[in-house]
């Protein structure tokens, strides 16, 4: 008995679209992370990328539980000496929604050339509309 590995060609890449109204950003960035690395697939291989294309749309409207609207911050770093920045959520998400989706589905990818090639594969609008019509993104119903 042989294990079969997938080729480039055999892998059919679809594209999904994901409403985060009303969704925690937590289960929202799992869902759309297994997504992305293919896990959905019969044929997954940690070590290939054979993930689909997802479009995230109302990224304003995804929601945070408990105190963590008020608590969380985002940590970055200049590379000087007390270069820290702390951003609070709050801050982060009313300048750009589309930033918090894209970090916390980045944090549930590998840390390697093959977590950033799933990343490319992720797209995510503040907004309802997309410029995505074109690729026929199926619809993907998270649970709530």
């Amino acid at each position: 008995m042989k294990t079969l590995t997938p080729k480039a060609e055999d892998i059919e890449r679809r594209w999904w679209l994901v409403d985060a109204t009303g969704v925690p950003l937590g289960r929202l960035a799992s869902h759309v992370a297994g997504i992305l690395r293919g896990k959905h697939n019969p044929f997954y291989t940690p070590h290939l990328d054979t993930g689909d294309h997802v479009v995230v749309i109302n990224a304003s409207k995804v929601l945070l539980t408990g105190r963590k609207a008020d608590q969380k911050t985002y940590f970055r770093h200049s590379g000087y000496m007390g270069g820290e920045k702390h951003i609070p959520f709050r801050r982060m998400f009313a300048k750009s929604p589309e930033r918090v989706v894209e970090l916390a589905v980045k944090g549930m990818l590998p840390k390697n050339a093959l977590g950033r090639r799933m990343k490319d594969k992720l797209r995510v609008y503040a907004g309802a509309e997309h410029p995505h019509q074109g690729q026929n993104p199926q619809p993907l119903v998270l649970k709530r």
